[in-house]
């Protein structure tokens, strides 16, 4: 199984930055994609970035050039830079793991609220 946590969330500025962490641990070697999911109030969840075993990323064209993925093998930790924010960006802000195939997530953090204020 895998455990995950994140970190960083907050209040921030229109036009500021945060950056997101999310912990793995537990069988971490069997994750294939790591994903930071973002979901508003009254929408659905939306995929935000994606990041596999060997280091390919992906983003959603609503944060292209403004949020960027990375890992740390070592601290089995993924981030998440967000820049530019706007208030459009507000929302619990999960990662999850995808271990058995790379499309379909078996594990869940709780989530970490970004509220940008206008």
């Amino acid at each position: 199984q895998v455990q995950l946590v994140e970190s960083g969330g907050g209040l921030v500025q229109a036009g500021g930055s945060l950056r997101l962490s999310c912990a793995a641990s537990g069988m971490t070697n069997s994750i294939r994609v790591m994903g930071w999911f973002r979901q508003a109030p009254g929408k659905p969840r939306e995929l935000v970035a994606t990041i596999t075993r060997t280091g390919s990323t992906t983003y959603a064209d609503s944060v292209k050039g403004r949020f960027t993925i990375s890992r740390d093998k070592a601290k089995n930790t993924v981030y998440l830079q967000m820049t530019s924010l706007t208030p459009e960006d507000t929302a619990n802000y999960l990662c999850a793991a995808a271990v058995r195939t790379p499309g379909e997530y078996d594990a869940w953090g709780q989530g970490t609220l970004v509220t940008v204020s206008s």
